[in-house]
């Protein structure tokens, strides 16, 4: 059956099952969106005990100690929490709020980790109060703990952010080199309230093999910091765990070759016949790499047997050997099938020279991440009360909200077979790592989308949005849709 939408080079979302049901529930979703607005995030949390059933797996394959943190960042909901606790797992945090709100939600000090790469003096205050876990990364930061542990006599845990000198791996911000941490630390007789109990890293891209090279990195500098004394009981390789939105790799690779292959300025597949970054006609690094074969628990099992340095033991073994826990700190792939983010469409037209637009309630930051765009097709949700224009078919570009003339929800241009109207809704799948909320603006003072979650049969306000009423939002209906 053909789709009542798709990119002119179609790129077909995977989707859970109740995506599914979702979006074949016209009335409902009609329902809901006229109760909570558009743009409006749905969160069905149940693909995460799946999603974390696979890294488990794998760990427990290779009988090492293994933990594993949601990366809140990727999404505010306290939803998100919730589930990551009632699966075992424990929590990344990067702000004071995201901090506060997991420990009113009863996560525990020794579930969390805080690895915000700026740490607010409130922030920090509180993580020491309640003994949690700050990823240490820089000497500035350093001196401000070492201050207040001199002052307030109180134990401060911290694990140092290392940065590889493997100069295949890319530089990063984040951290410092093994020779920074142990001069830092070497003969400090004021450290006492100071206790290194991790190796924490973070490293752009996906690749095992880089990942592989730093937990190795990692687990040197523990052996060094336990031989000047220190209690080191982890090694964190950060997120970047691999996941894929799609499962047809010809339509990945096809996309990017046609993409090659279109003549400057024609806006068949992209606006104004924007390259997206691609260089050539290979993904560019500028997107996510939305088809991946290596996902997830085979991405780990190969890390951890990779064999580094002399051969003799795989990653598993030397962690095994050393009972250092292995952590990792993953957003998307622990969310990947958790949410979809529903759009009202608010208009047909035509741009000044002819070029199709469907305007959208929404804005682009809605449905974006720091990628140059979302390279998954959307889904057509008819009205059940259409208007009475003829539906013929159209083809053009999402647009959104905000007041400039750059201000595209996706990049990409859709075909519509069977027409589309104002009423309709758009359905964006598998947005709820990091799509939804990254970098969400309320400019113009339009409101953030309201964030629902599905619980006992019903779709019910999740909570933040209450939480987040002081910064000019609105606090959502409590009452439940089915």
């Amino acid at each position: 059956m053909t789709p009542l939408m798709h990119g002119t080079s179609p790129l077909t979302a995977r989707l859970e099952p109740w995506m599914q049901d979702l979006v074949s529930n016209p009335q409902l979703c009609q329902k809901i969106i006229s109760k909570y607005g558009s743009p409006l995030n749905l969160h069905h949390y149940e693909s995460m005990t799946r999603n974390v059933g696979e890294l488990r797996e794998v760990a427990t394959e290779h009988e090492i100690d293994f933990q594993i943190y949601l990366a809140r960042k990727a999404n505010k909901t306290l939803g998100a929490i919730d589930k990551a606790y009632a699966e075992g797992c424990g929590v990344d945090v990067a702000s004071f709020h995201e901090l506060e709100q997991c420990l009113k939600r009863g996560v525990r000090a020794e579930s969390i980790i805080v690895t915000a790469a700026v740490k607010s003096r409130a922030l920090l205050e509180l993580a020491v109060a309640n003994n949690v876990v700050l990823s240490l990364d820089n000497v500035d930061e350093f001196r401000e703990l070492n201050e207040r542990s001199v002052e307030s006599q109180t134990p401060i845990r911290v694990a140092l952010r290392l940065s590889s000198t493997d100069s295949e791996i890319p530089a990063t911000r984040f951290g410092l080199r093994a020779v920074d941490w142990l001069n830092l630390f070497a003969n400090r007789e004021d450290l006492s309230s100071i206790e290194v109990v991790g190796v924490h890293f973070h490293l752009n891209g996906y690749s095992s093999e880089q990942r592989a090279k730093v937990i190795y990195e990692s687990i040197q500098l523990a052996d060094e910091l336990r031989r000047q004394g220190h209690n080191v009981q982890f090694v964190d390789m950060g997120g970047g765990i691999p996941m894929s939105y799609l499962d047809d790799e010809k339509q990945w690779s096809g996309f990017w070759q046609l993409l090659d292959e279109l003549p400057q300025g024609d806006e068949t597949l992209t606006w104004k016949s924007d390259r997206l970054g691609a260089n050539g006609n290979r993904p560019s690094n500028a997107v996510y790499p939305y088809y991946q074969k290596l996902i997830r628990g085979p991405w780990l099992n190969r890390i951890l047997s990779t064999r580094i340095h002399d051969g003799k033991q795989t990653v598993a073994q030397m962690l095994k050997e050393r009972g250092i826990q292995l952590r990792c700190e993953p957003g998307r792939s622990l969310l990947d099938g958790c949410g979809l983010t529903l759009a009202e469409v608010a208009f047909k037209k035509k741009r000044s020279d002819n070029v199709g637009l469907v305007g959208l309630h929404m804005n682009r930051t809605q449905c974006r991440s720091t990628s140059a765009d979302f390279l998954v097709d959307p889904i057509l949700i008819k009205t059940p009360n259409p208007t009475l224009e003829v539906s013929s078919p159209y083809s053009g570009f999402l647009v959104g909200a905000y007041c400039i003339e750059e201000e595209l929800i996706l990049r990409r241009r859709f075909e519509f077979p069977h027409g589309i109207a104002r009423g309709d809704l758009i359905a964006f799948p598998n947005t709820g790592g990091y799509l939804m909320h990254i970098v969400e603006s309320a400019s113009h003072q339009l409101p953030l989308a309201k964030n629902l979650r599905w619980e006992s049969g019903h779709w019910l306000p999740d909570g933040i949005d209450e939480i987040h009423v002081s910064y000019g939002g609105h606090s959502p209906k409590t009452d439940s849709l089915t």
